[in-house]
Order: structure tokens, then sequence, then C-alpha cells
């Protein structure tokens, strides 16, 4: 019997026979490994622990703790809860039900609608499959036998996904026990390594493939972890996240509102562009610090603009456009880069003129379906920190450590100190020679490695395989929030191709027209969505310095009225955002008023404060009064309210 070569994690090499399946080679090394065992990674890839091993590979033996156990616990749950529904209403067709990001989804053609009192039914019954352990097999059937068995069950729907499985690949049936489904796989050993730790969380409407044209189906939402204990602390956070949901806080703090006649689009109240402007000054002097221009490019392009830069081909998708009377078409803008180029190419640059450095504070337009739109965070319209730094290739380590050592800086001065960075590599539908990707692709490897090494491996990194732009591979920077959530924010990219496109040069020192490399630049990325991001992480408890209202001046009685007005008065001088709340109504009631918009500081004042020339502090979230003098508590607050970056 021919042999193969298994390489383990740590190194260590051993010969087997040709054939061998991961069960066969965990009982080989330990009776309870076998135990724990539940599938196996060859060659990066997540198989069945039952599959043969056919050739030389590096191996791993997964047992339900890894942290790749997870899909699979997951994976398996999604089964078993589509089994359970066929079990409680007969005649249910299961359709499509991946995994995703923290749990998993099942979609079903139900003749009922499910009801709310459903999902604890659902729960109970997957409970019992769960207990019943029974065990995962795969079968590869033949296209005709697995159209006929779903036909004759009336599943109509499974007979047009095996239709759509391309005909050089398998049909995989998985069973656990009487139970089957099309799967693509892999699954643990048995439905009872899911465990006790699974919720169902919700009922959906969606469309059979996501077309409106489509049948509309019933989907389940659920989640599940390796232990109770993650689920408990999945379950909180979620509860947390509902309290801090920055569509309920911008409600009530009275920032921004949405509105079906301009579905993605803000109307932003004057509390809210407070907060926003609060953001661009900050960015604004942050980018003049390190040397950028600031400029504005339009809104709306001609069609064959977006054609040379390659947008019109690989994203036109997600483009508004209008035709004009003349038949001319144009489009609004989906990012500001092309814009960016034509103002580099006005007038002749040097090598001696690089880098040049161009923001943009820039509205954008991109098409997102009206069901993936969700207040702040994914919008249609939106406004970019946008920046584009034209280089020679041998500045670009230079210049995106420069990138990154601002964004870094940044984030900290908003409390995030918890980085993750993602390289994303180059996607299918791309413009470019593969040459071009190489280069730009070695570029970021080589300035994460110098950033992970800066960090002494306090910042993790990650490989995102295929997720790159259409025209250069990005770094992803991703933040950690209040509660553990992660944000995708910060993005750097190297560009080797759309300078060329758009027919921008430089003259080297060799007196040589060169294309200059582009480095795209976002570190908010949306402002929209940062403000949603902010709002949330702080529950509406900014910083002083962020809040758009820092302080309200509050009388307890009218004859205050005139000392409450000069209070203000000096609040403002000194910089501060401040109100005055001189109703005739009692103190409780504007206290609680002020909270509830998260007003962090108010001053209250009453007939004895006005006479010694105090006033009474009250904090957000706290209880205690704090009596001082008046210069004393406008030096304190004006301390306290000047941006970090404008701090000695």
């Amino acid at each position: 019997m021919s042999e193969i070569t298994l390489r383990f994690p740590d190194g260590a090499e051993r010969r087997y026979p040709q054939g061998i399946t991961g069960t066969a080679l965990a009982e080989g090394i330990s009776k309870s490994l076998a135990k724990k065992a539940v599938a196996l990674v060859r060659d990066g890839k997540l198989v069945d622990l039952a599959d043969p091993i056919e050739a030389d590979a590096a191996i791993k033996i997964v047992t339900r703790t890894d942290p790749e156990a997870l899909e699979l616990i997951r994976h398996d749950c999604a089964h078993v809860m589509a089994e359970a529904v066929q079990e409680l209403w007969p005649g249910t067709q299961v359709t499509i039900g991946p995994v995703i990001e923290n749990g998993f989804y099942y979609d079903f053609a139900k003749a009922e609608p499910f009801q709310p009192d459903d999902l604890p039914k659902i729960e109970k019954k997957m409970a019992e499959i769960i207990q019943r352990n029974a065990r995962f097999t795969k079968e590869v059937w033949s296209r005709e036998d697995a159209k006929k068995y779903f036909r004759d069950k009336g599943e109509l729907f499974k007979v047009e996904l095996v239709d759509a499985i391309p005909a050089d690949q398998d049909i995989k049936i998985y069973s656990q026990e009487s139970w089957l489904d099309l799967c693509r796989g892999p699954h643990m050993t048995s439905t009872g390594q899911i465990g006790k730790a699974f919720k169902l969380m919700k009922f959906a409407g969606a469309y059979w493939r996501g077309d409106a044209n489509n049948p509309q189906l019933q989907r389940i939402y659920g989640t599940a972890f390796a232990s109770e204990d993650d689920l408990k602390a999945y379950l909180t956070q979620i509860e947390e996240a509902e309290k801090r949901d920055h569509r309920k806080l911008g409600r009530e703090m009275d920032l921004f509102h949405f509105q079906e006649e301009a579905p993605g689009s803000v109307f932003w109240h004057p509390k809210g562009w407070t907060l926003f402007q609060t953001l661009i000054g900050y960015m604004r002097r942050a980018q003049q610090r390190a040397g950028y221009v600031e400029v504005n490019s339009p809104d709306m392009m001609e069609k064959h603009f977006w054609e040379l830069s390659g947008h019109w081909e690989n994203y036109g998708e997600n483009m508004f456009t209008t035709v004009l009377p003349d038949e001319r078409v144009f489009c609004c803008k989906p990012m500001n880069c092309p814009g960016h180029v034509q103002i580099f190419k006005h007038g002749l640059k040097s090598y001696r003129d690089l880098p040049l450095k161009i923001a943009e504070f820039g509205k954008v337009h991109r098409y997102e379906p009206s069901g993936a739109l969700h207040g702040l965070m994914r919008v249609r319209h939106f406004t970019q920190d946008d920046a584009h730094i034209f280089i020679t290739e041998h500045q670009i380590m230079e210049e995106c450590l420069k990138v990154n050592d601002l964004m870094l800086s940044i984030y900290k001065d908003f409390g995030f100190e918890d980085i993750f960075i993602k390289l994303s590599t180059r996607p299918e539908k791309r413009v470019g020679s593969d040459d071009l990707w190489d280069k730009a692709e070695k570029a970021l490897q080589d300035v994460l490695d110098e950033v992970t090494r800066r960090s002494n491996g306090r910042i993790k990194t990650a490989l995102q395989p295929g997720e790159g732009a259409f025209y250069g591979p990005k770094l992803e920077y991703v933040l950690k929030d209040a509660i553990g959530r992660e944000w995708q924010c910060g993005t750097t990219q190297v560009d080797f191709n759309l300078a060329g496109r758009l027919g921008a040069f430089y003259i080297d020192e060799n007196s040589q027209k060169v294309v200059p490399v582009m480095v795209h630049r976002a570190m908010f990325g949306s402002l929209e969505r940062f403000t949603g991001i902010l709002i949330e992480n702080f529950a509406g408890h900014f910083p002083l310095w962020l809040s758009p209202v820092q302080a309200v001046v509050a009388t307890i009685v009218s004859d205050a009225d005139d000392y409450a007005g000069e209070v203000a008065a000096a609040l403002k001088a000194a910089g501060l955002r401040a109100e005055t709340d001189l109703r005739n109504e009692k103190i409780n009631l504007k206290v609680r008023e002020h909270s509830l918009e998260k007003v962090p500081v108010m001053l209250v004042v009453g007939k004895r404060e006005a006479e010694e020339r105090k006033v009474s502090i009250r904090r957000l979230g706290s209880q205690a009064q704090q009596v001082m003098g008046l210069d004393e508590a406008i030096a304190m607050l004006k301390e306290e309210g000047t941006p970090p970056d404008m701090r000695g």
C-alpha cells in the first residue's frame, strides 16, 4: 500500500497509509484525542473527519473547543434546526442555510407564517435531536438521483439548487439518521457535539436567492457557541447593543432622522450636524499637520470618465446615473479618487513635488439594496475623509507607515486602542496586470510586517484573500468598541493602476514621464458610519470635547435667570457649546430631560449661586453635585472641552 507524509502543527512529519481518515489518525494518536476530535484541517481547508487523505498534506486535528470548530457547531446547528422545523411542520420546504457572522440562518417555504411563540418550540425539538446524538454521514449521489429524491419529497427549491451546482462538482448529501440535506459540508461527527449553547434569535422575511421577483420565504436566525458562557456573553452583548442602538439614541438626542422620500440619506439636525462638523474639524487639523492639501471635486461626471477609470466595468451596478436632454450620461461619484487624479494632472508635476497628498471630505453615492440599509451604518450617500497620496514606488513604505501612525494616533484620541489590521488581496474582478498586483501586495505585506514589528505583536493581523478593491490591495483597520464589537473603519490601498488609466504622470530625475503610485487612504472611512459607531461606543455619553451640547445652565428659580444668561455667555466666550434652560419647571424635571439628551454637564443656579457667583455642577450619570466659583468652573470645563489634538 502506498504511503503519504503528513505534517503536524508542531512541524513533525510522519508516514501513514494512503487513504487514512482523520478518525483513524486521531485514534492512532490517543483515545482521548479521538473522543474530542470533530474535524480535520487539511492544507488549510476544513474537511470531514471521515474523509480519506490521499496525498501528502499539512494537517491539524480539530477538537470542539478549537476556533476552527465554531463554524462547524453553527453549521450543524442549522441542519438540526431545519430537521426540527420539518418534524414540527411536515410539508415545509427547506431551502438555504449558511453560517454567517455570529450565527446562522435557514430559509423555509411554509404555507403559514411562523409565530413568535414558535421559537421556543423549535428550540425544544432541536434539543431532542441533539440529545439523540445522530451521526453525520456523507454520501455522493448522482445528479438525477438527487433531483428525483427532492422532487418526490416536494422539495422543489432543492431541485433548483442541484441544477445550479457546476457539472464538475459532486452532489453531496449529509444525513443525520433519517433526515438529510444537500450540503457542501463539512460537518462534525454527530449532532451531540453541538452541545447546549444555542439560541434562536428571530424571524425575518427573505426572497429566494435574494431576488424580489422570486417567492418570499421565512427566515429563522440563530446562534451557537462552544460553551454556554460564550453564548451568555454574546446575548449580554446583544442586549447592551440594543440599548446603545444609534438610531434610538439619535432620536433621543435629536441628532438626525431618515424618511422614505430619501432612502439611505441622512437628515442631520442641528445637534447632529454639530457633532459631524466637530469630527471634520478634528480630521482637518490632523491632515493639515500631516501635510495634506484639501480640495473638492465634482459630485457628478460623465460616464465616459468612469469607463476610463475602470469604475463603470467593475463598480457600475453600484452607481447612480442620469441622462440629460442631450443624451449625455452622467454618474454620481461613488469614489473621490478619479477626481483627485484630474487635480494632480492639472499642471506638470516633477518627482520633487512628491509625495503630493490630496484630501477631500467628499460626498459619494453608492446604491445599496433597501434591505441592506441600516441607519448611519449603511447608507447610500455618505461623506468620506478621503485622501490620495501620489508617490514614487520607492516612497510606498515610508508613506504607508506615516498613514498607519496617523491613523493609530487618531483612533487613540477617540478611545480605540484595540486595533486589528487585515490585508485584503486581489479580487477576481479587477484591473491591471498580475505583475503590478504582485508588487502592490508585496508592498503592503512589507508595511504590515513593519507595523507588527513596531507594535511588538500588540496589533493583530489577518489575511483576507480576494477582498481587495478592483484597482489595488488594501489594509483594513478594524476597531473594537466598548462592548467588544469589531468595526472596519480606515483603509490604506496601494494602487499601481488608476493613475495610469487616467493618463497621470510626473517627470522623474531623468526627465522621463513616469506614472505615479497612488495610496488611497481613509481614516474615519464613512463619517456617517463613524458617527454611528461613536454614538454606540459611548452610548451617547460623549467626552466633553465631542458632545454637541457641552453644558446646559439650568435655573432653580426665575430670580437666577439673568445670572444663568451671564454664565452661558461666559461658557460660550471660553469656546464651549452651552445653552440655557430658564423654563418654569422643577429642577429635577430639567435634569431628567437633559440626561435623556445625554448632555454631559449641567450647571444649576439659584438665588444663592447668583449672589455668591457660584455654580452647582452635575455630571451625566452621577447624582453628586460639585459647587465651585464661576471662574474656576469655566476654566475646568474649558480644559475638558478642548479636543485632544489641541491640548498642550
